[in-house]
């Protein structure tokens, strides 16, 4: 198990559609690629991360995909969906910069069997969607995991999606990194939860997150949310 299954290096307006990604190290990878569209993807059986956006890749679609079966060589880097670069990789990954890959939507994705978090937003990333997927923490592994999406990076906005059976907490945002972590919104979610922490969890009040009452949650043993929810979204 070694290698990208599918690599898009500088590609642009690509649409990689309707076939079985399996076996590799990681399963599609995007390096400074934009505008493209992966979307009914089966991504199975994967060492490390299943599908991830990095490298400046902006302006990206992934939709409706089904990811499982990921962190088979490595629990910890077993991500289903993944965007943008850890600040302790920039050096090699994107020449000591901000790894910026903005406005990327990940929409209506079938993700489960992650062994790390199902859908992971890096600190350096900007604008981007999270929206109408389908989520579970099944398989997840306590050293690599903590909820089914931890945002770290500015101004993403998470709605409508559907996660069960988390190991800790369903939706957290976190800041690793001075300037990031901030403005994120959550709307409309349901959280199924079914462990012992947080639906919604916010790593401190000034990262100024907002979880607005629509969201819900049930099975947290924690309670709903940390904060307080925001009315009129």
């Amino acid at each position: 198990m070694s290698g990208y299954v599918l690599h898009l290096d500088h590609a642009q307006w690509w649409h990689v559609v309707g076939f079985t990604v399996q076996d590799g190290q990681k399963g599609v990878v995007l390096d400074k690629s934009d505008h493209n569209q992966v979307s009914d993807l089966r991504v199975t059986h994967i060492g490390d991360e299943g599908i991830h956006l990095r490298d400046f890749s902006d302006d990206n679609v992934v939709d409706g995909n089904v990811v499982s079966g990921t962190g088979n060589l490595r629990t910890k880097f077993g991500e289903g969906i993944y965007v943008g670069t850890a600040h302790k990789n920039w050096c090699s990954i994107t020449a000591c910069q901000v790894d910026a890959s903005d406005r990327n939507v990940i929409r209506n994705n079938i993700i489960s069997m992650t062994t790390a978090e199902n859908i992971d937003i890096k600190e350096g990333t900007s604008s981007g969607v999270i929206e109408g997927n389908q989520l579970s923490g099944v398989g997840m592994v306590s050293s690599a995991a903590k909820a089914w999406v931890n945002v770290k990076g500015n101004h993403w906005t998470i709605s409508h999606n559907h996660g069960v059976d988390s190991i800790k907490d369903g939706f957290q945002v976190h800041q690793v990194y001075p300037g990031w972590g901030l403005d994120n919104v959550f709307t409309d979610n349901t959280a199924d939860v079914g462990a012992a922490g947080w639906g919604y969890y916010v790593q401190r009040k000034s990262l100024d997150a907002v979880i607005g009452c629509s969201n819900t949650a049930t099975g947290a043993g924690a309670g709903v949310a940390n904060v307080s929810c925001a009315t009129g979204f």
